[in-house]
């Protein structure tokens, strides 16, 4: 088929040293993703728990917890999805890779979803294209990877990572973000409580990384 990904054809990808199943219910992971990764494996976590807990949200194929767990065996990684049919991808990539991840259904506007501070960190890549922007994507992207995972309504940008925000689940947030709307992420990050926000610059000089943390005295 016209602009079908050549990964979908293939059934998997080669990234960030991993052999990862991609299907059309999980996106194809990407060069910015990766480097999410990295700022975030080389963060130093001042924790009073061993090991290191660790949830992803809308975690897709895998591909965060799994090359966080690759590179740090003893940290205790969680994902979540809505989606039952990219869990299967994940836990079977965490199988392909040799990794042991939980992968768990989760939906982040349930009130079940989770306990203040029950992680000391939270990493999220959800979805962040406003629906004005289909118009500029390709139609690899556009006509063959999983909506729910793309799209955000034009008239709330932020709606995820406000929800996932505002649950404060860990103590320190890890975001890949729309380049776009990077000042209104702070202002957003300040209104929930959190300090030392960092906004970093991916390979393409785009604002695409978001850290932040809980001050000790909001718990």
């Amino acid at each position: 088929m016209h602009f079908e990904p050549i990964q979908y054809i293939f059934g998997h990808t080669l990234w960030h040293g991993l052999d990862l199943r991609v299907t059309p219910a999980t996106l194809i992971p990407r060069p910015e993703t990766a480097e999410l990764v990295e700022k975030l494996s080389t963060f130093r976590v001042l924790s009073s728990t061993t090991p290191v807990r660790v949830l992803d949200i809308g975690t897709g194929s895998g591909c965060i917890a799994i090359a966080l767990k690759k590179m740090h065996p003893d940290w205790q990684i969680t994902g979540i999805d809505i989606s039952e049919e990219a869990l299967a991808v994940a836990r079977d990539n965490a199988q392909r890779n040799e990794v042991d991840v939980t992968f768990e259904h989760g939906d982040i506007f349930s009130e079940s979803i989770g306990r203040k501070r029950s992680y000391d960190i939270v990493v999220s890549n959800p979805p962040y294209i406003c629906e004005h922007e289909k118009k500029a994507m390709r139609p690899n992207v556009l006509d063959y990877e999983p909506a729910i995972a793309l799209f955000v309504p034009d008239a709330d940008p932020l709606l995820f990572y406000r929800r996932i925000a505002s649950l404060q689940l860990g103590s320190h947030l890890f975001f890949e973000i729309n380049e776009t709307y990077a000042a209104e992420m702070e202002m957003m990050l300040r209104q929930e409580g959190y300090e030392t926000i960092r906004v970093d610059k991916d390979m393409y000089g785009k604002a695409r990384i978001v850290s932040a943390h809980l001050p000790i005295r909001s718990f």
